[in-house]
């Protein structure tokens, strides 16, 4: 049994993954169709956002805040952020979400929103980009800036 946290609503709903293959689960608040593509949607975990996938896991999500990590495999000070955004995404409860875009394999997304050092955690509200962190931070300071988004 999964925990999935709904897009448009930000409810979490229990799946239970063999049903799902035979019907489509749907969010028990707002009826809306539950996304289940490898887990990626499921609590606890950052969504693996692409270039394909930028629109629909990050500006379609309604009334969370999504955290984007702007990141490169062989940045260091990425990779020191990697654990801090891990436990932010175990701790978040359905409250705000993470995802990751690797800016080296999803060049037209960084270039949107022009990256120019990572890491850089580009914050989204209701499709709108609402704040911008750039470089390693601390897990209260990520903490911070992401949860006074929420409203």
């Amino acid at each position: 049994m999964a925990v999935v946290a709904c897009s448009k609503c930000g409810a979490k709903n229990r799946v239970d993954e063999r049903a799902a293959r035979e019907r489509l689960p749907v969010c028990g608040r707002c009826g809306a169709a539950l996304d289940l593509r490898g887990g990626a949607t499921a609590l606890g975990k950052p969504r693996t956002v692409t270039d394909a996938t930028f629109k629909q896991e990050v500006l379609d999500v309604r009334g969370l805040p999504v955290l984007l990590d702007c990141w490169a495999e062989w940045c260091g000070p990425c990779r020191m952020v990697a654990p801090v955004l891990d436990e932010l995404a175990a701790e978040s409860q359905g409250r705000y979400l993470i995802a990751k875009l690797n800016v080296d394999e999803n060049p037209r997304t960084a270039a949107e929103f022009n990256i120019r050092s990572i890491p850089t955690m580009l914050i989204f509200k209701n499709g709108a980009l609402v704040d911008r962190i750039v470089g390693a931070q601390s897990k209260q300071a990520i903490a911070a800036r992401l949860v006074n988004r929420k409203s």
